[in-house]
C-alpha cells in the first residue's frame, strides 16, 4: 500500500471544482462527486466523501467549510 499525500482543499473557480494542493506546483487535478478522502479534524483523521448539491460538501462532515482543509488520499 502506498503513502497518503497530505495537502491542502483549495476552490479552483477554472474548473468550478475543489482540488487539492500538495506543494508549490503539484495539484491533484480537481475532486469529482464520489471521490474519498480523509480530512483532519483537530488531531483525527475523518474519512469523507465529496459531492455536489447546489454547492460542494463533505459527506461525513456537514456543514464545513471546505477551502483550506488539510485532506490526506
Amino acid at each position: 500500500m502506498s503513502e497518503k499525500r497530505i495537502g491542502t482543499l483549495i476552490y479552483d473557480p477554472s474548473m468550478g471544482r475543489f482540488d487539492i494542493r500538495f506543494g508549490i506546483e503539484s495539484y491533484y487535478g480537481g475532486l469529482h462527486c464520489g471521490e474519498c478522502f480523509d480530512v483532519k479534524v483537530k488531531d483525527a483523521w475523518i474519512p469523507v466523501r465529496i459531492e455536489m448539491d447546489e454547492d460542494w460538501y463533505l459527506v461525513g462532515l456537514p456543514k464545513t467549510s471546505l477551502s483550506g482543509l488539510t485532506v490526506r488520499m
